[in-house]
């Protein structure tokens, strides 16, 4: 870390609070101090885009306009509301700590810090974005665009996805905290490292901390934040078919745990098959093949994972009782699929 870092922690809030006033986007969830809104927004933004989140926050919301609705909502219309915008598994941690909200807190958002971060799906980022934004607490929340800018004005090589870097600034954030302006910090943090101090292309010129900026002054803005060597990702091939029977498509649950777990699919099988032996096995699941439409080859990548798929599209002469069958509208409006899935349909 920079030698000068006590002071440039001290120096935050009195040069981002009022560039945050006049730069600050206008965005749905920042209308209110809502914490159901602050909530719903910061799920939906892990690992997602603003620009994506946007419209899926207005529909959930109209959708599922309180904490008592999204725990009484059915799972399969949560992960509908939900498809497209992946890791599945923060919608259906949503719903289980609404569930806690009702059964423990009586249906009110808890404003302890304990409490918040004991409900399900909860962890030290978005409890801190909650508490600061919402109830004006001195709590830091630490993601990828604070650990950025944090690591360029202060010119530190730590590797931004150890957890002890993640701890460290979280904790001297917390300390500069200005009393009664506590969300208005947390925001303008994000917001610069959202809009300004960007991964590639860093608009220095505009910075409202251009003159503490240690890897400005030092040109090295290009090569901060440090980040840990990635390990690869483990590939796997799988053979997808989309079948269909009189307009309907075949769809099938996966396994209760692990990726994606528990969402509709259309029926696949690990390896890559060929022609005869794509259609040897779509036989042996009982649906008669009597056409091939065509056959598709996708990539799509998760976190850890990347599925190269081949997708053969197939007319078929039997509803076979293992699937279920579901038509265009029920497609749209019912069923949820996975992106990695759902492209297919859109062939």
């Amino acid at each position: 870390m920079s030698t000068f870092e006590p002071n440039i922690y001290a120096s935050l809030p009195a040069l981002l609070l009022p560039w945050y006033e006049t730069a600050k986007r206008d965005l749905p969830w920042r209308r209110d101090r809502d914490p159901y809104h602050v909530w719903v927004s910061e799920i939906m933004l892990q690992q997602t885009r603003v620009e994506a989140v946007i419209g899926y926050y207005d529909r959930f919301l109209a959708a599922l306009p309180s904490i008592r609705a999204l725990a009484e909502v059915s799972e399969d219309e949560l992960l509908k509301l939900w498809e497209g915008l992946g890791y599945y598994s923060r919608a259906r941690n949503l719903q289980k700590a609404a569930k806690q909200i009702l059964s423990q807190h009586g249906g009110v958002f808890p404003s302890e810090p304990a409490a918040v971060k004991s409900l399900a799906g909860i962890g030290e980022y978005t409890a801190g974005a909650i508490l600061s934004i919402c109830f004006d607490r001195p709590t830091a929340a630490v993601d990828g665009n604070v650990l950025r800018v944090i690591s360029r004005v202060c010119g530190s090589t730590a590797p931004i996805d150890a957890p002890q870097t993640k701890k460290a600034i979280a904790e001297k954030l917390s300390a500069v905290y200005p009393a009664g302006h506590c969300g208005q910090f947390t925001q303008s943090l994000m917001e610069l490292g959202a809009t300004v101090c960007v991964p590639r292309g860093a608009k220095c010129d505009v910075c409202p901390l251009r003159e503490i900026c240690v890897a400005l002054s030092k040109g090295l803005v290009a090569e901060l934040p440090v980040k840990s060597p990635k390990k690869a990702r483990r590939i796997e091939e799988r053979t997808v078919f989309c079948l269909d029977c009189d307009g309907k498509i075949a769809l099938c649950r996966r396994d209760s745990s692990g990726l994606l777990a528990s969402m509709w699919q259309l029926p696949n099988l690990t390896g890559r098959l060929d022609t005869p032996a794509a259609l040897a096995a779509a036989d042996g699941f009982g649906v008669r093949p009597t056409e091939i439409l065509k056959s598709v080859d996708r990539v799509h990548i998760f976190t850890h994972v990347e599925w190269r798929m081949t997708c053969y599209f197939l007319r078929c002469a039997l509803p076979a009782p293992d699937f279920v069958w579901a038509d265009r509208a029920e497609l749209a409006d019912r069923y949820a699929l996975p992106t990695a899935f759902r492209q297919f349909l859109e062939e």
